[in-house]
């Protein structure tokens, strides 16, 4: 694992999402964010990178997901990047439907589009960015 004040690179292992508390943490002094906006982060960040080890990356110990925050003067933007093949937006099915409300799964996009300001998808969905503004 590598990690700075900006950068953070793991391993494809699920139990790695422990290391984004600290990350987020380190990001919001560095960046000077105010620390009503930590859940968002932390929840949308968390999802982000879920996604990208288990649909992107399918587990693969041997790929990584890298997280960059990119600050600028109103918002700050968390950029997550897998080694997968990406996803088709479009194709997702709706997780409040009534034939999957009970099903396990598949709420993050939905819960990152809640908690963001903003949320872009390139390079066919293996590269994530969430924005959010500052308060």
């Amino acid at each position: 694992m590598e990690i700075n004040a900006t950068h953070l690179r793991i391993k494809s292992k699920p139990c790695q999402i422990s290391k984004l508390d600290d990350y987020v943490r380190q990001i919001m002094i560095a960046c000077r964010i105010k620390e009503e906006l930590y859940p968002n982060i932390l929840i949308s960040l968390t999802e982000a990178v879920n996604n990208a080890i288990i649909h992107g990356n399918k587990k693969d110990e041997t790929k990584f997901v890298k997280i960059e925050c990119q600050e600028h003067q109103k918002s700050i933007v968390l950029r997550i990047v897998d080694e997968g093949k990406g996803f088709n937006l479009t194709a997702l099915k709706d997780p409040l439907s009534p034939e999957r409300i009970e099903m396990c799964g598949g709420r993050g996009v939905l819960i990152m589009n809640e908690l963001c300001d903003k949320v872009q998808y390139q390079n066919n969905g293996s590269t994530v960015e969430i924005h959010f503004k500052r308060v």
